[in-house]
């Protein structure tokens, strides 16, 4: 059985064809929207629904299986939960998001919390820009 399994087991949940969609999904597309993960899932499964998305989204992170980021404004962006903690990096222009290590901040949340006794939770951090590429290319609108 795989580890994925186990854990939603553990959890007393069952194990569903749609959460191993949603599951697969999330790991395909890296980071993905409730919107993107269905198309994904739509792939292999056309008579999945957006509510059966969010359902299993829900379930999956309950378990720390997944978990979600406020990115941008629209919906929340799901992504596996990893060992590491990382920031999200958005490019404005083409829409992509890259991860990098959370260490990184590490000068600033040591300072918050000494300075400020202020505890960040850096897994909701998410940088907006302009990817390396889009400035070679000069690409300065959203596609």
């Amino acid at each position: 059985m795989e580890p994925w399994a186990r854990r939603l087991r553990a959890e007393g949940f069952r194990i569903t064809p749609q959460r191993q969609l949603v599951l697969d999904a999330v790991n395909v597309l890296r980071h993905g929207t409730p919107e993107e993960i269905l198309a994904e899932v739509q792939r292999h499964a056309s008579g999945v629904n957006l509510s059966t998305i969010y359902r299993a989204l829900e379930v999956l992170e309950q378990v720390g299986l997944v978990t979600h980021a406020h990115i941008g404004h629209g919906a929340p962006t799901y992504h596996a939960v990893d060992d590491e903690t990382h920031i999200h990096l958005a490019c404005d222009a083409c829409g992509s998001i890259e991860s990098i290590t959370a260490d990184v901040m590490e000068a600033l949340v040591r300072g918050l919390r000494a300075d400020k006794g202020f505890e960040v939770d850096v897994s909701h951090v998410a940088f907006h820009g302009r990817c390396r590429s889009c400035i070679e290319s000069g690409r300065t609108g959203r596609h």
